[in-house]
């Protein structure tokens, strides 16, 4: 297959970022991309993550398709799984634009989006025109910037998408929505986590299936943070962390013109600092909480360090800026063969082994 993304790349990139991003969410819905990606996985990256059967772990990260409109492309890029969102109980616009800058420099993107998407309502029509075999699919729940009780937001994102995903990821840490963070406070997480779970039981005790909750935290985090957050993770039946969202802070070593720029920063400056995190974690749970990685990743040799840190399974999104679709099953053969060179025969044996 030859991967075209090279030649029309200048072209993408002339455009404003945002705009080009909602063109490329626009090819995808109308399939003008083609086949972008292999639909054969290597058995080595077959993994079982908190009840589901992955067919190779590299997921597409939230924030790419935040109305669940393309997960069936998404697939067919190449990835395992892939999560939608994030979405609101009610649709919001979000910051006033411009609020995505590329840094190009720095391989790098930053955004301040504040969770714009089209709410519930919209997303749950969209799961509902899914076929039964869509692939593994996520949806990331959030609270809406004016909510009085941002935990009864997330609640209610469960209550309505239950059953329609395979599993929520509860977002408490997107730097764009102010006070969002405040949520991984040690309290207010318990009182969070203690709300979705009572709502995930209400749903099994009327017949529902147990449907996976995450959780996805922030790198910036102190170490006291980290242990109350894996305190409350093993103490729990939380299912798992996504470990991290887009960081506050700027690295000395950033290039571009628009590194100044408020917002979240995510792409190849989040590699070592998110892996340092994802490490941080695994030891302060044990390794007894599902991680996934995400990051900085943008080679088969990112993802293979992400689970040598603790991550179960990894997603990506930045570096799909950069280098297109065809990335992701570049990456899914350059980690099958790592695995295989240093003698694992599954994801799972390589997971945490740096740990050790």
């Amino acid at each position: 297959m030859i991967d075209l993304f090279p030649l029309v790349r200048p072209l993408v990139h002339a455009l404003d970022p945002e705009t080009a991003h909602n063109a490329t969410i626009k090819a995808l819905r109308l399939g003008l991309t083609g086949k972008i990606g292999a639909e054969k996985h290597d058995p080595v990256l077959r993994c079982e993550v908190f009840g589901l059967d992955f067919p190779n772990p590299v997921g597409l990260a939230a924030g790419f398709d935040k109305n669940a409109e393309v997960i069936r492309p998404a697939h067919k890029m190449g990835f395992g799984f892939a999560e939608a969102g994030t979405v609101t109980p009610k649709p919001q616009v979000g910051n006033d634009k411009p609020r995505l800058f590329r840094l190009t420099a720095d391989r790098a993107v930053i955004n301040r989006f504040g969770f714009n998407n089209r709410g519930l309502d919209y997303f749950e029509g969209r799961l509902r025109t899914l076929p039964a075999a869509r692939g593994i699919f996520g949806a990331n729940v959030g609270a809406n910037k004016d909510s009085e009780d941002r935990t009864a937001d997330y609640v209610s994102g469960i209550n309505q998408l239950y059953g329609l995903s395979d599993y929520f990821t509860v977002n408490i840490s997107s730097p764009n929505t102010p006070g969002l963070r405040a949520l991984q406070s040690k309290a207010a997480l318990e009182d969070l986590v203690g709300r979705v779970l009572d709502a995930r039981q209400g749903k099994m005790a009327a017949g529902a299936a147990h449907v996976p909750i995450l959780i996805k935290i922030a790198p910036d985090l102190l170490d006291d943070d980290i242990r109350d957050i894996a305190d409350v993770a093993r103490s729990s039946t939380i299912d798992g962390l996504i470990v991290s969202n887009t960081t506050i802070t700027r690295p000395e070593s950033l290039k571009s013109r628009d590194k100044d720029e408020a917002g979240g920063l995510s792409g190849a400056p989040l590699m070592g600092p998110s892996t340092e995190i994802l490490s941080a974690v695994y030891k302060a749970t044990d390794g007894q909480v599902p991680l996934i990685g995400v990051g900085g990743i943008a080679s088969g040799a990112d993802a293979y360090a992400k689970f040598r840190a603790g991550a179960s399974l990894v997603q990506l999104y930045s570096a799909l800026v950069y280098d297109g679709p065809g990335l992701v099953s570049k990456i899914n053969r350059e980690l099958a063969a790592l695995l295989k060179a240093d003698g694992f025969a599954s994801v799972a044996d390589a997971v945490g082994v740096d740990q050790h």
